[in-house]
């Protein structure tokens, strides 16, 4: 071993996947969680970090974020300077990795170059794993035209969080694309959606041999898509024809839970989102079309997450913030509180999270093998969700990949 070890003495090492809480070291070597236990040794050179009387908690992972929506009009943020957008998503990015968020899966706007500046130390933040942009038919969820606008730019440096594209051919082209940049995913619009200016929320998008054709091009490259929806309609579409994982789903029903458990599928709600868009969606730049569409969603997502969590579905934490909104992201916890007990929120964020990206036993885990992405906490998260929820009270150190990459342990 080298000066590379870190060792935190004494912390309550918690257990997400059990809500299990018990004092123990954890010993950092190469950026990955070596051993975990009682007393342990560690050699003279390692940094030493004195852990006790706070918990030790699994870096968390928001998995639904747009770390390049600097605003909340979306349609404005396409047509901005790509430069001017990514000087904005490096302090989105910032921010994030400050409350605790140590990876993020981005479902529209970032790519190649956004995970790479990560990866390479360029920006701080949490590592991104991105989808590349996110796939709409004409007049869907992520065509940002106004029902007065005509021009639509696709260019591949265009600061859009999505791609328009039509009929069978197009969706494979797309989503080829997407997959040839790195994208981990492939993103569709499955019906209508609160940012976008001209479908109905409770609308249907792409027809079933687009949808399908898509998802044969992520099985193809190993990858799985995601779909954007709000309905039980549109979500129970979805997961027949093969989408693996579901954004929002806000208004699905039992019917949806059975599917969702038949299919082995994830899904993604992204409460504080609505909250607010609704208290602050206008001063951030939602414009009144979109403000108008935050009604139909807002009331029902708690309940949707009810049915969801007491049906056993594969629950994932994610926020789905837009420009001055970001600062919110942690209130997620608090919300879901109040229908899920506190360990299972943590477990969204951390484990089934983890087990989302495919990376299970890697992230959200402070087990032997796992990155070292630890969070240094005052309270216990497994039993109180106030504590992620205010990180600026409770969240004293950020550990990523073995260094301390925020606050002071």
């Amino acid at each position: 071993m080298t000066s590379n070890t870190l060792i935190l003495r004494g912390g309550v090492v918690c257990d997400a996947a059990t809500g299990e809480a018990r004092t123990a070291d954890v010993l950092v070597h190469d950026g990955r969680i070596q051993e975990v236990g009682a007393t342990l040794r560690a050699p003279e050179s390692a940094e030493e970090i004195n852990a006790t009387g706070r918990h030790l908690v699994p870096g968390l992972v928001d998995a639904h974020v747009h770390v390049s929506a600097a605003s909340a009009d979306l349609g404005h943020v396409a047509e901005q300077s790509p430069t001017y957008v990514a000087a904005h998503t490096s302090r989105i990015l910032r921010d994030m990795l400050h409350r605790g968020f140590t990876t993020v899966r981005d479902v529209g706007g970032a790519d190649y170059g956004v995970a790479a500046a990560v990866a390479e130390g360029l920006w701080p933040g949490p590592r991104v794993v991105f989808g590349g942009k996110a796939l709409s038919p004409t007049g869907g969820h992520a065509d940002l035209r106004g029902a007065g606008r005509h021009v639509l730019d696709d260019h591949a440096c265009c600061p859009s969080i999505g791609v328009v594209c039509d009929g069978v051919a197009e969706v494979r082209r797309s989503a080829r694309h997407q997959l040839r940049t790195g994208a981990h995913h492939i993103k569709l619009m499955l019906s209508g959606g609160v940012a976008s200016p001209t479908d109905r929320v409770d609308s249907l998008q792409f027809s079933d041999e687009e949808v399908l054709a898509a998802v044969e091009e992520a099985r193809n490259a190993n990858r799985y898509v995601t779909g954007h929806a709000y309905t039980a309609r549109a979500v129970n579409r979805g997961l027949g024809l093969g989408v693996r994982c579901i954004e929002h789903g806000n208004l699905i029903d039992d019917s949806s839970v059975r599917l969702f458990v038949e299919h082995q599928a994830f899904l993604v709600p992204t409460l504080v989102t609505y909250e607010y868009l609704h208290r602050e969606g206008a001063a951030a730049g939602l414009p009144p079309a979109s403000q108008a569409k935050v009604a139909d969603v807002l009331e029902a997502g708690l309940h949707a997450l009810h049915l969801a969590y007491r049906g056993g579905v594969r629950i994932a934490f994610g926020t789905d913030l837009l420009g001055s909104m970001h600062v919110h992201q942690s209130e997620e916890f608090r919300i879901r509180g109040r229908v899920q007990p506190a360990n299972e929120v943590l477990r969204a964020a951390t484990v089934t999270a983890a087990a989302l990206l495919g990376r299970e036993g890697e992230l959200g885990t402070l087990a032997p093998g796992a990155v070292a992405d630890i969070l240094l906490v005052d309270g216990d998260p497994t039993t109180d969700t106030e504590i992620l929820a205010q990180p600026e009270q409770h969240l004293r150190a950020v550990i990523q990949g073995g260094t301390v990459v925020a606050g002071r342990p």
